[in-house]
C-alpha cells in the first residue's frame, strides 16, 4: 500500500471511529509508529482537522464538523460493502482483501455490525492452486508486466506463451485471465486451472489502444442450445436456482417438464449428466441424438 492510499485510508476511518490509537493504526497498515506520526502530520498541513488525545485511550480523531460535511457512506452502506467483500473473501482470500475488510469493520459501529449474510464453497485442494497463479496475475496486471506459462488446451497441447495481462474474470466457478497473447498475436482468453509453470517477467509493457474495445467484445460465456427435458420433482429446485420458476411447466403425467439452455458443447453434457435418472431430455431430438452418443461414450469406459 503506498503513502497516498494509506492517507485516505486513515482519514475514512477516522470519519467513522471517534479514537484512533497509533498503534491500531501500525497494526493495520503494517507500518511503524513513526510512519504512521508523519501521516497524520501530513493531513495537518493538507488542512485535514485531525486532533490528537494524550492518555491511556488516546489517539487520534478528526473535528466532528467535518464527519458531517464529508461523511461518504452510511452504516447500512458500509455493512453492504462487507456483504460484498465477504463473498469475495470467499473466492479470492489475498491480503488486500482481508486488510479492506479490516479497515471497512472499523468504519461502522460494533454495534450495528452485523454479518446476515455467510456464504460457504469447498475447500478443494486446487482451489490454493489455482490461488498462487492468481495472485501472480493480479500483481502482474497492476505492474503491467509480462507473464510467461505453459498453457494446456482442451486437447490437451501444450504450448509456451508470452502475455500482456490485462483483465481477470471469475464465471460460474472458475476464473480466466485476458490478455494479449505475443506468441499468437492476438486477444485471448486463458483458464487458469490450464495454467502451469507462471512467471512475471521483468520487462513491461504499454496497454494497447484497443484494449477498451476488447473490454466491450470480451465474452466468456459458450453459445447456448435450448433444450427440453422431464425432470422429476427431486431436482426441481436445482433447475428453479439455475433456471427460475417460469423455466418449469407441470404436466398431467406427474412428471415436470422443464425448458432450459446449457452450453452447446462438452460442458452442457456434463451438466446434464449430474442429474442422472431425474433428467430426460426430449427436445431437439439433434440434442438428444448427440447427448446418447456421449453417454454412449461415457458407459465404453465401463464395459
Amino acid at each position: 500500500m503506498d503513502k497516498v492510499e494509506r492517507l485516505i485510508s486513515i482519514i475514512m476511518i477516522l470519519l467513522r471511529k471517534e479514537i484512533v490509537s497509533t498503534t491500531e493504526f501500525s497494526q493495520l497498515f503494517h507500518v511503524s509508529k513513526r510512519t504512521i506520526l508523519r501521516d497524520m502530520e501530513t493531513l495537518s498541513l493538507c488542512n485535514i482537522p485531525i486532533y490528537s488525545v494524550i492518555g491511556v485511550k488516546g489517539g487520534y480523531g478528526i473535528m466532528d464538523e467535518y464527519k458531517v460535511d464529508k461523511r461518504l457512506l452510511s452504516s447500512s452502506d458500509l455493512q453492504n460493502i462487507l456483504a460484498a467483500l465477504g463473498g469475495l473473501e470467499q473466492l479470492l482470500l489475498t491480503e488486500e482483501v482481508e486488510r479492506t475488510i479490516k479497515k471497512i469493520e472499523a468504519m461502522v459501529s460494533p454495534l450495528s455490525l452485523n454479518r446476515s449474510i455467510q456464504l460457504s464453497f469447498y475447500d478443494w485442494e486446487g482451489r490454493s492452486e489455482i490461488l498462487e497463479t492468481l495472485k501472480t496475475c493480479q500483481e502482474s496486471i497492476s505492474k503491467k508486466r509480462l507473464v510467461s506459462f505453459d498453457y494446456t488446451d482442451k486437447d490437451g497441447a501444450v504450448t509456451n506463451r508470452m502475455v500482456e495481462p490485462y483483465e481477470l474474470h471469475f464465471s460460474e466457478s472458475s476464473w480466466y485471465l485476458k490478455g494479449f497473447c505475443l506468441h499468437r498475436q492476438g486477444y485471448r482468453t486463458f483458464k487458469l486451472s490450464r495454467i502451469d509453470h507462471i512467471t512475471m517477467d521483468e520487462r513491461a509493457f504499454h496497454p494497447r489502444d484497443d484494449w477498451s474495445e476488447q473490454v466491450h467484445e470480451a465474452n466468456y460465456l459458450p453459445e447456448f442450445v435450448t433444450i427440453k427435458a422431464w425432470i422429476s420433482s427431486s431436482i426441481k429446485d436445482q433447475i428453479i436456482e439455475r433456471y427460475g420458476r417460469r423455466s418449469i411447466e407441470d404436466h398431467s403425467s406427474g412428471f415436470l417438464l422443464a425448458t432450459i439452455y446449457v452450453p452447446q458443447n462438452r460442458m452442457g453434457f456434463q451438466l446434464l449428466a449430474s442429474f442422472g435418472t431425474h433428467l430426460k431430455v426430449v427436445e431437439p431430438k439433434t440434442y438428444v441424438e448427440d447427448f446418447r452418443n456421449y453417454l454412449c461414450q461415457m458407459m465404453e469406459n465401463y464395459s
